[in-house]
């Protein structure tokens, strides 16, 4: 058993340190609601009754509505910072007799261990309780909620059990059971003869519960002629938290399946695409002045990142290429203005050279 409590019985100067333990739980046979087609859990979604929404579990708060049609909305900080004296304490408040508890108060059973440090106070409340034949009556917090509750014993181990509060136990209100109704002696003695025919000792274990075991039953004998089918493994929302509840392995199935499938259409759309047209002889340049810029690995990045690079350079050199330009123009003004001189000289070169070769014919002739 785990524990769902922690705290100490005290009663006068004596504190005993105990944990809490559920005495009882119910058996039953675990059944859903599914689909009668496809065998789906059905769930229960948590919607506005105002805006239609699906509400989470965390914007979820306590109202309670006045007789005048108000409403008040109570929030687990407003419901935290009520006070809870008894929150961590067991506080006995009386010892009655037993006799005097009625049956119909007891509601939930608890056992209380004693912690390793308080087996001797502990030994010391059962022997009392056992001795003087009562019940202490005492008050607890539990899950958020003050209770009354009483300890008494119960094999060798002091069982709290819960008490519903006296407004929680609804009057008896039948008027028929007002009508005179006469017995006569003759009747009265034959119910007590039946009465006694019928009388034992209570021994609870001599009982069964013939339902939960004709059900396990059924669910056997469907299950060995093969009457079962797999269950659905589909993603439904939980109602405790809103979220999804999803088979793992049918998750992984899916991602699976998309990874593989993105895969094959990027193949596909790889071997479909055209072939790159050939390049200009102003892209191979602008590659090549990135290649002189980077290095052999410049050149082979990606188109975009030399376009920008090359763009980049283009209008870091603009300055420098605007100033080669200037310089270029006054040179070849330079030289088209010394063509002229140029051309003179040779001019006056030839014209120099013909009478002495015109002397040097006469002479030989």
């Amino acid at each position: 058993m785990r524990a769902i409590w922690k705290g100490a019985v005290a009663f006068g100067l004596v504190n005993v340190p105990v944990k809490l333990y559920a005495a009882t739980g119910e058996h039953e046979v675990p059944l859903h609601q599914v689909h009668k087609d496809d065998g789906g859990r059905i769930r229960y979604r948590k919607v506005c009754s105002v805006c239609g929404e699906t509400v989470q579990f965390s914007d979820i708060a306590k109202g309670y509505e006045t007789d005048e049609g108000e409403l008040v909305v109570l929030t687990d900080q407003d419901l935290a910072e009520l006070p809870l004296a008894t929150e961590r304490e067991i506080s006995v408040v009386e010892f009655v007799p037993a006799e005097q508890v009625d049956p119909i108060l007891l509601a939930k059973t608890y056992y209380l261990e004693p912690e390793k440090t308080s087996a001797k106070p502990y030994a010391l409340l059962r022997e009392a309780l056992e001795a003087s034949d009562r019940m202490a009556v005492v008050k607890v917090a539990l899950r958020q909620r003050e209770s009354m509750a009483v300890l008494r014993v119960r094999d060798n181990v002091i069982c709290l059990q819960t008490l519903l509060w006296p407004d929680e136990v609804r009057e008896a209100d039948f008027p028929i059971l007002d009508t005179d109704v006469t017995v006569r002696p003759q009747e009265l003695a034959m119910a007590s003869s039946l009465v006694e025919s019928l009388a034992g000792d209570f021994d609870p274990s001599g009982f069964e519960d013939s339902y939960q075991a004709a059900l396990e039953s059924l669910i056997e004998s469907k299950v060995s002629s093969g009457s079962t089918r797999q269950v659905p493994a589909t993603a439904a929302k939980d109602e405790s938290t809103g979220g999804e509840v999803v088979d793992l392995l049918a998750a992984l199935q899916r991602s699976v399946e998309k990874a593989r499938a993105g895969r094959g259409g990027a193949a596909d759309a790889e071997a479909e695409a055209p072939a790159p047209a050939t390049r200009t002889r102003a892209s191979s340049d602008a590659d090549g002045d990135a290649g002189g810029a980077g290095g052999a690995g410049a050149g082979r990045k990606p188109a975009a990142k030399r376009a920008s690079k090359a763009s980049a350079s283009a209008k870091d050199d603009a300055p420098a290429a605007s100033t080669r330009s200037r310089r270029a123009k006054a040179d070849d003004d330079g030289d088209a203005a010394a063509t002229p001189k140029k051309r003179a000289s040779t001019a006056r070169s030839g014209a120099a050279k013909e009478p002495a070769k015109t002397a040097s014919r006469r002479r030989a002739s």
